[in-house]
């Protein structure tokens, strides 16, 4: 039991911890972003995820999957300071999101729901736009003043500032907290990057139009619930009318996609 003076002085550490975290901790929007505070971050959500059992180290979806994204990071890397890596999940709905530091996740439910080339490649394309624009740190950010007492006692108990931000930071990635902006302008920078890496950009609005024909149980991280995909859609398409330079060599029919080989039981394989 603590004494009297005890407590006092616990409530004083408690209230320090949490003053240091809020000066040091979670960067604020308007400040210039660390790339080393992000690189701590995104590695304590690949250790969170490691140790649920959810990344897949070792899988044939890798073969499809690995010279997109090379050719993606090639075009990308210019624009962010740490190094682009992309690693499968094994979840249930088909979904991509990213975290700061440079990984990308995409789930291998993902690479079976895409009807071709196009599509994954806009989906990588559009996350890697979320790392570039640092959309992650500013939605720690957006609830920091909520954050502090959490983190603060939290840390008190033994976690690392950034193992606490990073749990806080995948449920946040769960609720589709990204703001109607930022998720538009993921959308445009994706597309630049797309035709940058000379892939297709009109795969990301067949994606999104996939998306509303499928019936799925969870609305994936790549759409969120505000803006609709068809606003989505019309910005793209707004966006390549714009610059007729970058995109009108571009096909917008599907049907000149490129089909995306997939090994049909790479998930059972996973599962066995």
């Amino acid at each position: 039991m603590l004494t009297k003076i005890s407590r006092q002085l616990f409530i004083v550490v408690c209230m320090s911890m949490v003053a240091l975290v809020a000066s040091m901790g979670v960067p604020r929007a308007s400040d210039t972003y660390n790339l080393n505070d992000e690189g701590e971050i995104g590695q304590q959500v690949f250790d969170e995820l490691k140790g649920k059992g959810e990344i897949v180290s070792s899988s044939p979806l890798y073969e499809p999957l690995k010279p997109i994204a090379a050719a993606i990071t090639k075009t990308a890397q210019p624009h962010y300071g740490r190094p682009f890596k992309f690693y499968l999940v094994h979840e249930p709905s088909p979904n991509a999101f990213s975290v700061p530091g440079g990984n990308v996740y995409v789930t291998d439910s993902l690479l079976y729901f895409v009807k071709n080339t196009e599509e994954l490649a806009g989906t990588i394309c559009h996350e890697v736009s979320h790392t570039i624009h640092h959309d992650s740190m500013a939605l720690i950010e957006k609830e920091r003043q909520i954050e502090r007492r959490e983190i603060g006692a939290a840390v008190l108990l033994g976690p690392s500032i950034a193992h606490v931000l990073a749990i806080q930071l995948i449920g946040k990635l769960n609720s589709l907290g990204y703001s109607r902006e930022a998720e538009s302008a993921a959308d445009l920078t994706g597309s630049d990057i797309c035709a940058g890496s000379d892939y297709n950009p009109w795969g990301l609005v067949w994606l999104f139009q996939d998306f509303d024909k499928a019936d799925l149980g969870q609305m994936p991280q790549i759409l969120s619930d505000h803006p609709s995909n068809q606003n989505r859609v019309t910005a793209l398409k707004r966006h390549f009318r714009d610059k007729p330079a970058v995109f009108g060599k571009f096909n917008p029919d599907p049907k000149s996609a490129k089909p995306v080989a997939i090994p049909k039981d790479a998930t059972e394989q996973f599962l066995r």
